[in-house]
Formats: C-alpha cells, sequence, structure tokens
C-alpha cells in the first residue's frame, strides 16, 4: 500500500471516526490525546484504593497493563501471598497489605520493577520492529509517568513513621 493510499485511509478512517462516534469527539484517540487520558486527581476517589487502582492498573493511565498474575507476583515479591481473584479483588487484596508505610514501599518497589520490565520488552520492540515506535513510545512514557508518581503515594498517604 503506498503512503498516498495509506493517508487515504486514514484521512477516511478519522472523517468516519468523528462523525459517528462520541458527538463529534473522536472515540478512537492515539495515547494521551483524549479527555480521559487528563491527570486524575487522587482526591477525586473515595479511598486511596480506588484511585491507585485507576491511577496504577489502568493501561491507558499507567502505560503498562497489569495482569492478575502480574498482581500475583508483585504482591509476592513485596512479601505477600495471594490466590487468583479478579484483577480489582487482587488489587483490593493487595493494599490491604500495603497499610504500613514499609509494606506499601515494598508493593511500589516490585510494581516498579515490574514496569521497568515491561519498559525493556517495548524498547526490545521498538529496536526490532522500528516502526512500532509509534505505538510502543507513547506508551514508554506513559509508564516513565507512573514511575515518577510512585514515591508521591507514599507521601501522600502515608505520614513519616518515626
Amino acid at each position: 500500500m503506498s503512503d498516498r493510499d495509506m493517508n487515504d485511509l486514514r484521512k477516511e478512517f478519522n472523517d468516519l471516526n468523528l462523525e459517528n462516534f462520541a458527538g463529534g469527539q473522536p472515540a478512537f484517540c492515539p495515547d494521551g490525546q483524549c479527555e480521559a487520558d487528563e491527570e486524575l486527581d487522587l482526591q477525586d476517589y473515595p479511598s486511596y484504593t480506588e484511585a491507585l487502582y485507576a491511577k496504577l492498573v489502568a493501561p491507558s493511565v499507567s502505560g503498562i497493563y497489569i495482569s492478575r498474575w502480574d498482581i500475583k507476583d508483585i504482591a509476592l515479591a513485596a512479601g505477600d501471598s495471594m490466590a487468583i481473584h479478579p484483577r480489582k479483588r487482587m488489587f483490593e487484596l493487595l493494599m490491604k497489605y500495603a497499610t504500613s508505610r514499609e509494606n506499601m514501599a515494598a508493593v511500589l518497589d516490585a510494581l516498579e520493577n515490574h514496569m521497568e520490565e515491561k519498559i525493556a520488552i517495548y524498547e526490545e520492540l521498538m529496536e526490532s520492529f522500528p516502526h512500532s515506535a509509534e505505538v510502543f513510545q507513547p506508551k514508554i512514557d506513559k509508564a516513565r509517568k507512573t514511575i515518577r508518581f510512585l514515591p508521591l503515594i507514599l507521601e501522600e498517604y502515608f505520614s513519616e513513621e518515626a
């Protein structure tokens, strides 16, 4: 397919997208370009578990999909053990474990390591398939932003323990 055909196809898709979805607002947006991608305020949620679930587990926000098995591995690395449940329930159980500053720090360290491993996979794919950069780079950028956010969680929800 030539570049011109591809550009015509993109324009046709964008026109269809705008005409048929969300009252003229794009229904399918590249990462970081939708209203849903705006910054989430953690205080807009009823609990810090809900806030962290929205900020960390949603791949549209964090850039990384975290599966049930990933949560299980993160919990194990942080010193907790859990059975497989629905993803949200597993995250809630992980947050029950992370009620102390020390345990939360361990969970956040394990989460950061997990995200770094996923970023390494994305970077390897981008190196092997350079045209995939437009797909993976926004995810890497979101993941790096999420990693920079992790220390703020301790400051926001846990006071310094003496």
